[in-house]
């Protein structure tokens, strides 16, 4: 049956910092909360490629595994197809060994084609195979374009829509050769659990966060980058010694460097977590907090991120301490809950924590206008408003109910 929703992504680690991987993961799981046959499709380097069969019937949809729900909290509708791979493969410097040319050249044509509706990826390499099999595309680019666009694939008909996260990315877009009638921007979205209230669970959060007498809890959630203001946020901590603070997210090495910059810095009041699993307990512990901190540094990556964290921090109904970052300031004059503070500067960050900490004290049950407002922004209606651009003959037909 050619109704698939495919979603291609280059490749599934299950790592911390893994931030594109968990992006394409939850787009696909929101188109099959949707209802469409929605399949996530990824290069399958492990043990399981060994297995002949694999490479003669590669694609046999099937429910993900334990440790792929756990780690990205995917819903029960999902479907995932991992398509083997030889042992060699992106181990060799050589385009004939690259799991991509596997994947475009033997799969994509031969296996793929008389399933596929339509295609969604941020893989300009599939993208193009696509094209050439006459397959609808839809592009995500997520960062500045730095080569030119092939004319014969953007101005195909069967090249539906780029998205991009930012007015600047899809600027670049423009100015190397795609349609601007083909491109537009989105925010990106958060999982509808967010909007599940936890208070129990969140409460033994502050039970095991809350030590030495302190009363106040900051969250930051997210990557571990410089550049996204974790080492403002160590220095804020240090301005604020009666106030708790946790961590949660990168790698492991990541953490130990930043464990170690607060131990020489002498800031006691922070907690680093790591890489939480399941991810459903991220709910929980944004709900536990009084304030959610959202850091940034300027500079080009101010440009064009576009955080799921701050979509989840709006869902979760907790107040939030944000710096002003271009994608971010139309949220300014919203009805969110929070706080705001120039970039690059710690004491300014800390003075936007306590202004928050002091106006919105902290609700068990979340602040509705927060939660209101964000209840436009799940996964599922980006989704929609994404294929809303594509023709309507494209578009894969809705088969099951969708999920409450």
């Amino acid at each position: 049956m050619k109704n698939y929703y495919i979603y291609y992504t280059p490749e599934i680690v299950l790592k911390p910092d893994t931030a594109h991987e968990i992006h394409d993961v939850l787009c696909a799981d929101a188109a099959a909360n949707l209802g469409y046959s929605s399949v996530l499709v990824y290069p399958d380097k492990g043990n399981g490629a060994l297995n002949p069969l694999r490479w003669f019937f590669p694609f046999q949809p099937k429910q993900p595994d334990a440790k792929f729900v756990e780690f990205y909290n995917a819903q029960k509708k999902l479907k995932v197809v991992p398509l083997p791979m030889p042992w060699l493969i992106d181990k060799i410097n050589c385009k004939l060994t690259k799991s991509s040319t596997i994947v475009t050249k033997y799969y994509l044509p031969f296996y793929l084609l008389s399933h596929t509706k339509i295609v969604h990826t941020r893989d300009w390499n599939f993208v193009k195979a696509s094209i050439k099999n006459k397959i609808p595309v839809i592009y995500e680019r997520h960062y500045f374009q730095e080569l030119s666009f092939e004319p014969e694939i953007v101005h195909s008909p069967f090249f539906q829509i780029a998205i991009t996260q930012s007015e600047p990315i899809r600027e670049s877009l423009i100015s190397y050769g795609m349609p601007p009638e083909k491109v537009i921007w989105l925010h990106n979205g958060f999982e509808k659990s967010f909007l599940v209230r936890q208070a129990e669970a969140a409460q033994q959060w502050r039970g095991e966060l809350l030590v030495d007498g302190r009363k106040q809890l900051v969250v930051y959630s997210g990557a571990l980058y410089r550049f996204k203001g974790i080492d403002l946020l160590i220095d804020a901590a240090k301005e604020l010694p009666e106030i708790q603070f946790a961590i949660t997210g990168g790698k492991v090495t990541q953490v130990q460097a930043y464990q170690q910059l607060a131990k020489d810095k002498q800031v006691e009041n922070i907690k680093f977590l790591g890489w939480i699993l399941p991810r459903e307990r991220l709910v929980s512990l944004m709900q536990a907090a009084d304030v959610l901190a959202h850091p940034h540094c300027s500079g080009e990556e101010a440009n064009f991120t576009n955080p799921v964290k701050f979509f989840q921090y709006m869902a979760s109904g907790t107040p939030i301490a944000i710096t002003e970052i271009p994608p971010l300031i139309e949220f300014k004059n919203s009805p969110l809950v929070a706080g705001w503070c120039e970039p690059d500067h710690p004491h300014k960050l800390a003075e936007c924590i306590k202004y928050v900490l002091e106006t919105y004290p902290r609700r068990i049950e979340g602040y509705t206008d927060s939660i209101s407002f964000a209840s436009q922004f799940t996964w599922e209606n980006r989704t929609q408003k994404i294929l809303s651009y594509v023709e309507e003959s494209f578009r894969p037909q809705i088969l099951n109910e969708s999920l409450d």
